[in-house]
């Protein structure tokens, strides 16, 4: 199984800004289409003080924001339309309310911003998905509340496939309490019986478990995804958790084996990444990363370009 699809990550808390210009954004989605890649999604509009675009709803509600040279929505959704590619638009995370258990104002925000969204960028011929970025690990009523409300907000506005990319309380992040492969399964039978009316598609992230452990996760996944009628996606991180430093390109030996791991699953229907441009790109900042799309066009007998 090939990465078909990346998330798009320049509005980040945990990871560097590349700094690119237009131009630099458009060399590597080249890349991305070289490599096969048919889709991206912004893994979120904004956070905080942070936006992809001007949006008037936003600041409204934060006050001041930080200036937005380029209107990078406008920009990704060019690069998508010209590579033949489709984009999910991701949703604003405040970085408060919803983790003060003010699910309504979090999801209120949303729902002004989704609506300046579509009008300025919804007739878009990529504009394919929504991707709601507020991501849990367990049962959690108060995200869930924001999950059933703002994705049925979404399809109303523009029905389009929504996804969510929800990680496992595993041992690599939370070494003091991670569960068990049996309570993640209680956990997302409960949490995907109050969801699937409103998203479509889940692609775990799958870094938080050891790589053995990792099919017996993929195929938990996938058989709860379709018991409750969901599209299942994987999200191959390629970055590192086994490292001291946040965080490196991933290993080449590590990637290949997540994606032997998916390969032998079921029903897995695309492999997706986060994310490309930071650790796995020609053009990234890191040169592990120019070296990990070396190995990787190897491995798929294409020449980099």
């Amino acid at each position: 199984m090939k990465i078909t699809g990346t998330f798009i990550d320049e509005i980040s808390h945990d990871i560097p800004s590349a700094n690119w210009n237009p131009q630099q954004w458009s060399k590597d989605f080249d890349a991305m289409k070289t490599i096969g890649i048919d889709t991206v999604i912004i893994i979120r509009a904004g956070y905080k003080n942070k936006m992809t675009f001007n949006s008037k709803a936003i600041r409204r509600d934060v006050g001041r924001i930080l200036p937005v040279p380029y209107d990078l929505v406008e920009l990704f959704l060019t690069e998508a339309e010209r590579c033949d590619m489709d984009l999910f638009f991701g949703t604003y995370d405040s970085g408060r309310y919803w983790m003060e258990g003010n699910y309504q104002r979090e999801v209120d925000i949303n729902k002004a911003l989704a609506k300046e969204v579509v009008a300025k960028y919804g007739h878009r011929k990529a504009f394919k998905g929504w991707y709601i970025s507020h991501e849990i690990d367990t049962y959690n009523e108060t995200a869930l509340k924001v999950y059933q409300q703002l994705a049925k907000y979404l399809k109303g506005l523009k029905d389009l496939p929504t996804l969510i990319s929800p990680y496992i309380h595993g041992k690599k992040q939370f070494a003091d309490d991670p569960v068990t492969l049996e309570h993640h399964v209680r956990e997302w039978d409960q949490i995907f019986g109050q969801i699937k009316a409103y998203v479509d598609i889940v692609a775990f992230q799958d870094g938080n478990v050891d790589f053995h452990e990792l099919s017996d996760y993929l195929c938990a996944n996938s058989k709860l995804a379709r018991r409750h009628g969901l599209t299942c996606w994987s999200n191959a991180e390629s970055f590192s958790r086994d490292t001291p430093i946040k965080f490196p390109p991933i290993g080449w030996p590590e990637l290949l084996s997540k994606i032997t791991a998916v390969s032998s699953v079921p029903d897995i229907e695309k492999l997706i990444t986060f994310e490309f441009s930071h650790f796995m790109s020609p053009n990234s900042i890191y040169i592990a990363a120019h070296n990990l799309y070396k190995r990787y066009c190897e491995w798929l007998g294409r020449e980099q370009k």
